[in-house]
């Protein structure tokens, strides 16, 4: 008898059909379905994101949580939304009508039977803790763009969120979420991962800054700013290391990747010297070891900016591992370091919100997150700016007070560092010097926040 089974696979491949993600919101938009969003937080980052949802088939934005209505209502019209359409006045109202409904009362938002799909939103870590925690509860899918909250305990995030069955996830146009993706672009090509990382203008001085001298650091005006409708603060977190830090702890949470021991190094570097400075001490590089995260910056140590930098932009340095994988890089005249091992390939810049609707395609139609965390090697603790007093509020990341070093998770939990996404709003009880890194015994944590439950559970399950 013949074997026939060579025709019931290719029969089984001629009737799947294989669509990319904008077909099938195509697809759903020609059947009168959409994926239905719930947006928390109508900030710089969700502003960008409802830009481009006009142009989005298939995606209905049935809310927006925020504080403030009346700002986020400000947002839409600077966007280029018409009033008509964030004027419906309930959820369901929303949904009967294909408009947007704005209000305070995120748990309404996310209680709702009809959502899908959750975008924290907000860049509050405590607040974006809470926010998850309960759409998991209610079965929502999670896009987290407040990656300060993912930083601090992401892997437990993940964990909560497969055990109820949806996905959580990073956002695509973030940093870590593209640098995930070229990781995973690296892996699947079967090269080993030598380094990955972002870009950023630093000098060692920005670890002081604070949010009434960012501007004149990151290059803006006061009047751009405010055109911008820019938070200082948050432009600060960025300047400061803060975020590159916490940006890198979602990396390698996400990818396995180690973590500097004492820190981000930030080597100055072109794009075109990329693959020679992410390779070990050991060849030349700056690095500990190979499978590392780290930020390279777009100044030289005397401050002259470096021409063809990778500021905004995400990198990944892969491996040659045979001589023929080496040949080829040479044959196809692939940049790399002067052993033709190292080769570095990069996205110079990151759109930021704009991107984020790959994240809701991703999470509501494929099921697959772009990033989240699998395991717990790193950490970012509150470090002094300067030196505090016992009485002093701590105001987070981009602050007055503190700013983020990165660091192994086990040695974070060995030294008992304070986590900087938990150093908002709570005092310091004891003096603590500039360039320390604090630790719980030297604050008032409030003990009864998620935040702070789920920060040691994370403590007590994943070391």
């Amino acid at each position: 008898m013949a074997d026939t089974s060579w025709c019931h696979h290719s029969l089984y491949i001629a009737t799947v059909t294989v669509m990319s993600l904008h077909e099938k919101l195509q697809q759903l938009a020609a059947n009168n379905q959409a994926i239905r969003v719930g947006l928390i937080g109508a900030g710089k980052f969700g502003s960008m994101y409802l830009a481009q949802l006009p142009n989005t088939p298939g995606v209905h934005l049935v809310g927006i949580a925020d504080l403030s209505p009346a700002g986020a209502k400000r947002n839409l019209a600077r966007v280029g939304w018409k009033d008509q359409q964030s004027n419906a006045t309930s959820f369901d109202d929303a949904l009967k009508t294909g408009r947007t409904c704005i209000s305070e009362d995120w748990e309404a938002l996310v209680k709702h039977p009809a959502i899908d799909v959750i975008v924290e939103c907000t860049g509050h870590p405590i607040a974006a803790v809470d926010h998850c925690l309960l759409a998991f509860n209610y079965n929502k899918h999670v896009v987290n763009v407040t990656v300060e909250a993912d930083a601090f305990c992401g892997p437990l995030l993940a964990r909560k969120a497969a055990e109820a069955g949806v996905v959580y996830s990073l956002a695509f146009g973030d940093q870590p979420a593209l640098i995930c993706d070229l990781v995973d672009w690296a892996r699947t090509c079967g090269f080993p991962v030598v380094a990955a990382g972002r870009g950023h203008k630093w000098l060692p001085h920005f670890s002081e800054s604070t949010p009434d001298t960012v501007w004149g650091y990151y290059g803006l005006t006061p009047e751009q700013a405010r055109r911008g409708g820019l938070n200082p603060k948050m432009f600060n977190s960025f300047l400061d290391g803060s975020k590159p830090s916490i940006e890198c702890a979602a990396v390698a949470n996400a990818t396995g990747l180690s973590v500097p021991s004492n820190g981000l190094l930030y080597p100055p570097a072109s794009i075109e010297d990329i693959p020679y400075v992410t390779r070990p001490v050991s060849e030349g590089g700056v690095l500990e070891k190979k499978g590392m995260v780290e930020v390279i910056s777009s100044l030289e140590a005397d401050g002259r900016k470096i021409p063809y930098d990778i500021r905004m932009g995400v990198w990944v340095t892969v491996e040659a591992e045979t001589e023929y994988i080496k040949n080829c890089f040479e044959e196809y005249n692939a940049h790399t370091d002067p052993s033709g091992r190292y080769f570095t390939l990069y996205k110079r810049w990151h759109l930021i919100g704009l991107e984020v609707g790959m994240s809701v395609a991703s999470v509501a139609l494929r099921k697959e997150a772009t990033g989240v965390a699998h395991g717990w090697n790193a950490d970012v603790v509150a470090t002094a700016k300067s030196d505090l007093k016992a009485g002093t509020t701590l105001d987070g990341e981009g602050g007055y007070t503190v700013w983020g070093k990165l660091l192994p998770a086990n040695r974070s939990v060995a030294m008992g560092g304070l986590p900087l996404g938990l150093a908002h709003d709570i005092k310091v009880i004891r003096p603590v010097k500039q360039g320390q890194s604090l630790c719980w015994d030297d604050v008032a944590v409030d003990k009864t926040t998620h935040a702070y439950k789920i920060r040691r559970e994370l403590e007590s399950q994943f070391l």
